[in-house]
């Protein structure tokens, strides 16, 4: 029987989406649930899964191509595949054959597998009911290849090499890369965008990790990081200042009763920003897993459009790749956003007398057509006293 094989049906704030990559080719016998193609849009990356078993007989659209939310891609006949995948010609590709043996596989630890041969058996597997997880396979190739990036990877800097010094390559920018690049121009042209800048002593905190870390992991099965005091502390500030909270529609303030936190997290195809919504409602420990959650479906590309709508406020951390200062530009339309940066041992005064302390140097960008420096600024210095004394983040001061 021929089946039909659309794209996915795109949310409103998706106009249309381009094909990545076509993991499977015409002629090859695909099992259920496989990726049968990758579809970038201007958020994530989302695949295609073959609705039962059977074989790609035609592809409509190719690779670069546009296509919109629910069109006709490729054509499928469902019929019962071997477990060898066979090629175009019907001939049996040894290459591709893998032992499963006991472990269980989900389709895009399948291909990793068959790309990167690897033994299943090998791979210290976590997913539920002993299933090897992308992550598990990702960080198998780590270990045993010093960091090296899965060639499954998609970015085309890692496949950049020169014969000679003054060869030059052109390639097509990625559509999450233009996306960030024309929403970040156009924040720098239609907001009027000032930064503020503070520091924080970061001493109370480290102490508080290094007394409790180990129990806090014991009881509630995540580490204790630096993020979730700063989204705690960055949602009472937000009570305290509904303001830096809002939005600006056109000529309207539109004032948000919720906060959704967004937290900026790096990845191979640019940065994205997951929200942990009603954080408000959240406690550290729940806010703790939900970063670590989305961190590890952001670098398994598993990110959905859900997970990156909306949010209030933004939080991104360059400290993590040793960024001592910088100006952290507007996620649109919120109102404000604060950057963390590296923690560094600097002398400063306390109590007149010069001892060295563990600082942070904070950034605060925010839309001076609707927060003024007063509010700015003394936001920003809110979160510094909650961050300089946690007891006060228990408080709710």
């Amino acid at each position: 029987m021929s089946i039909d094989i659309k794209s996915p049906t795109f949310p409103e704030s998706v106009a249309d989406g381009t094909i990545a990559n076509w993991v499977k080719k015409e002629g090859e016998g695909v099992k259920q649930d496989e990726v049968i193609a990758e579809i970038e849009t201007d958020k994530v990356v989302l695949e295609v899964l073959a609705p039962v078993d059977g074989t790609l007989t035609k592809i409509v659209k190719q690779e670069g191509e546009v296509v919109n939310s629910s069109e006709l891609i490729a054509e499928f006949n469902e019929g019962n595949v071997e477990t060898e995948i066979l090629d175009s010609s019907g001939k049996e590709d040894a290459s591709d054959k893998k032992p499963v043996k006991s472990k269980k596989l989900g389709p895009a630890a399948k291909r990793i597998i068959a790309e990167e041969d690897i033994n299943p058996d090998e791979v210290i597997s976590t997913g539920k009911d002993g299933r090897v997880t992308k992550a598990d396979l990702v960080n198998h190739i780590n270990k045993t290849e010093d960091n090296d990036i899965s060639k499954s990877q998609t970015a085309t800097q890692n496949d950049l090499s020169f014969s000679d010094s003054r060869d030059e390559k052109r390639v097509p920018m990625s559509r999450l890369r233009a996306t960030i690049a024309n929403r970040l121009l156009s924040v720098k042209q239609e907001t009027a965008m000032l930064t503020t800048f503070n520091e924080v002593d970061m001493q109370p905190i480290k102490e508080l990790r290094s007394k409790y870390g180990a129990e806090f992991e014991k009881e509630h099965g995540v580490k204790l990081g630096f993020m979730g005091f700063f989204v705690i502390a960055a949602v009472q500030a937000l009570k305290k200042f509904p303001l830096v909270n809002a939005s600006i529609d056109n000529t309207d303030i539109v004032y948000h009763g919720y906060q959704d936190i967004g937290v900026a997290v790096s990845t191979e195809r640019g940065l994205v920003v997951p929200v942990i919504r009603d954080a408000d409602m959240l406690s550290l420990p729940d806010i703790e897993k939900s970063i670590v959650d989305y961190s590890n479906k952001a670098r398994e590309g598993k990110l959905s459009i859900d997970d990156m709508q909306g949010g209030t406020f933004t939080i991104s951390n360059g400290g993590v790749f040793g960024s001592l200062l910088s100006t952290p530009i507007l996620n649109a339309p919120q109102t404000a956003i604060l950057g963390m940066h590296n923690i560094q041992d600097r002398p400063v005064a306390i109590d007149n007398e010069v001892v060295i302390r563990p600082m942070m140097y904070l950034a605060m960008s925010y839309d001076h057509r609707l927060l003024d420096g007063k509010e700015a600024v003394t936001f920003l210095v809110s979160i510094k006293e909650q961050l300089e004394s946690p007891e006060r983040l228990l408080l709710n001061l």
